[in-house]
């Protein structure tokens, strides 16, 4: 039995214990929010401490009975480094749960494909998040998580949501914390889903009381923990010495970045990609440049349109355009993030910067808002040399396009329409929403007729 030579962890696990096992009588579900992180990290060490004492101490018949789920949301654009340590990292605590027979299952939560980073910015034209447009947290992040939460409430009518928060964190993150707080009660009312509490053991946990736990305290599911002192060691942008007891030399200095998208444009600077680069992970920096320049052309009028997406002006006092993305940065976006990727992949070949769904969907959305003059798998062709894996759509093939071709030869106009006709019944398959396709077909049949003034 694992025991921890600090009487406020301890009391947090025997914390722990009473409301799994005697606080509460019911089965709500608990649902960890899993990040892979040093505070989630923390969070489902002492969970799994608890649980193991309540099989190890607890008088027979007592039986686990509450399922606790490790939920972890993949954004589908995290820092590949990260991204990698929590795969392994999951596919331990899921191993280790059965092996141990505690109630414990990893879910993993990403955005639907209408609603990933790539098929908004690329795709629909978004502009890529700030603090005035922060589309991102929304899509990437609550949507899929809410969606799984949801879930266990309609089976159980209500559920837990265990969060590795600390009030040291930040005086609004503390705010925040109390504000919501009921008083006598470990658990407060979660702030926008209905019949859902929030439960947050280790609230009043020091930085240095996490890094402790994390060099110190070997982990229940059989992870080396100095993997993600080394991450946050390497990401450290500063020369912030951790307070915490050294137990080796390598934990004089633990750093405590935070990650997150390596696509991230809220930040001005991505310190913790930065600092990763600087301590030797060079194959990162085309990244990090990608990145910086999708800050830098981000509100460039020469890129933007002059309309947003529901029709609506977009244009600035002074002239310029302020709408969605115009159909050639879009595909300049997408040009330099596919070029990024095949560098990387040189060293780095388990790296995928953008999924084969993603790229269909973008051709998807992209026929859809009339843009027919740029092809995803072309562009993908002329980069990696090789087709998009595209089972679900048929195109024409090479004998049905000269036919085609031949048949128009004294009408070529005829022929850019038929073929952009085609296009956009082929990909009905594909769409994320069939709604509008009528009317997209009746559009594109329009803007013919105008354009050759028939």
């Amino acid at each position: 039995m694992i025991k921890i030579k600090s009487k406020k962890v301890e009391g947090i696990i025997s914390e722990i214990i009473d409301q799994y096992a005697y606080a509460d009588k019911s089965d709500r579900p608990w649902i960890i929010g899993f990040s892979g992180g040093k505070d989630s990290t923390v969070l489902l060490t002492l969970v799994w401490i608890a649980l193991q004492r309540i099989r190890e101490e607890m008088p027979f018949p007592f039986q686990l009975k509450r399922k606790v789920y490790v939920v972890c949301n993949d954004t589908m654009v995290e820092n590949p480094i990260i991204a990698n340590y929590v795969e392994d990292v999951l596919s331990i605590i899921s191993e280790s749960a059965r092996n141990q027979d505690l109630p414990i299952l990893v879910q993993k939560t990403t955005p639907k494909l209408e609603e990933s980073f790539w098929v908004n910015v690329i795709g629909k034209g978004y502009p890529v998040p700030n603090n005035a447009f922060r589309w991102c947290t929304d899509k990437l992040k609550i949507r899929p998580t809410s969606s799984f939460l949801l879930e266990q409430i309609d089976e159980k009518g209500e559920a837990i949501v265990l969060l590795g928060t600390r009030y040291e964190e930040s005086a609004t993150r503390e705010r925040s914390m109390k504000k919501h707080e009921v008083t006598g009660s470990r658990l407060s009312r979660h702030q926008s889903t209905a019949n859902t509490y929030v439960y947050s053991p280790i609230k009043d946990l020091f930085l240095e009381e996490v890094w402790y736990i994390i060099n110190t305290v070997k982990s229940p599911w059989g992870f080396d923990n100095s993997i993600l002192f080394k991450i946050y060691s390497d990401a450290s942008a500063d020369d912030y010495e951790c307070p915490t007891v050294v137990v080796n030399k390598e934990h004089s200095s633990c750093g405590q970045s935070r990650f997150g998208c390596w696509t991230c444009t809220v930040v001005k600077v991505d310190k913790s990609m930065t600092a990763l680069v600087e301590k030797g992970q060079d194959w990162m920096q085309p990244l990090l440049g990608f990145r910086n320049r999708l800050i830098e052309h981000r509100n460039l009028t020469e890129n933007r349109s002059n309309t947003r997406r529901n029709g609506q002006d977009a244009i600035r006092e002074d002239g310029t355009f302020n709408g969605n993305y115009n159909a050639q940065y879009r595909y300049q976006i997408l040009k330099d993030l596919l070029t990024v990727q095949k560098e990387i992949q040189k060293e780095r070949p388990y790296v995928t910067l953008i999924n084969n769904q993603e790229l269909i969907a973008i051709q998807v959305i992209w026929n859809r808002d009339g843009i027919f003059d740029f092809t995803v798998g072309k562009l993908y062709k002329e980069i990696f040399d090789k087709d998009i894996n595209t089972n679900n759509i048929k195109s024409l093939d090479d004998t049905e396009r000269r036919i085609l071709r031949d048949v128009c030869k004294e009408d070529k106009e005829y022929y850019n329409l038929i073929d952009n006709l085609i296009s956009l019944q082929e990909t009905k398959t594909l769409m994320i929403s069939k709604y509008g396709l009528h009317n997209d077909v009746e559009k594109r049949i329009e803007d013919f007729v105008n354009e050759n003034e028939i």
